[in-house]
């Protein structure tokens, strides 16, 4: 009898180590999903890049998320918030080839719009905020110089509205 029942524990071991093989199995089959979904709130843009659907050099998720698979794909998460950038331009020659200086501030933000979105993605993605808030200034910076040098000092003084709408 003693022989049996050594069997029957035997078995039982068996069986106990089955379960438990497959509920670790299950539970590091959880795990592992659970570590790749990323997601991003509202205000952000998750950049998956590496091998993504399609082709592309990168997939934007807006407010959303998404699996993100080690070894052949990455993330990033980009910021749709608004940034106020100060602008001062001195000197500044108008038509009249009279020098204006022009203190201003302009917002800018990230479009969701889908080909804005790419090229943001293309030139912004690996930028800390303040080397994108330099960039933006320098663009803003030109155009202002342009727009300045098409009007008069009595144009830009009188119609400050109309400048508002040219910048």
């Amino acid at each position: 009898m003693r022989a049996k029942e050594v069997i029957d524990l035997d078995g039982a071991f068996w069986i106990s180590m089955v379960f438990f093989g497959v509920i670790l199995s299950f539970a590091h089959g959880f795990i592992l999903l659970v570590t790749r979904y990323k997601r991003c709130a509202s205000d952000e843009i998750l950049v998956v890049y590496g091998r993504v659907d399609g082709g592309g050099s990168s997939r934007c998720i807006h407010g959303g998320g998404t699996m993100v698979w080690p070894l052949i794909q990455d993330y990033k998460i980009l910021s749709l918030t608004p940034m106020t950038i100060p602008i001062e331009l001195n000197n500044a020659l108008s038509k009249g080839e009279v020098r204006v200086n022009v203190p201003c501030k302009f917002t800018v933000a990230i479009s969701t719009e889908p080909v804005v979105l790419n090229n943001a993605t293309e030139r912004l993605l690996h930028l800390d905020r303040s080397q994108i808030e330099e960039i933006a200034s320098e663009i803003i910076l030109g155009q202002l110089r342009l727009v300045i040098s098409t009007l008069t000092i009595i144009q830009i003084q009188s119609e400050r509205e109309v400048l508002d709408e040219i910048i």
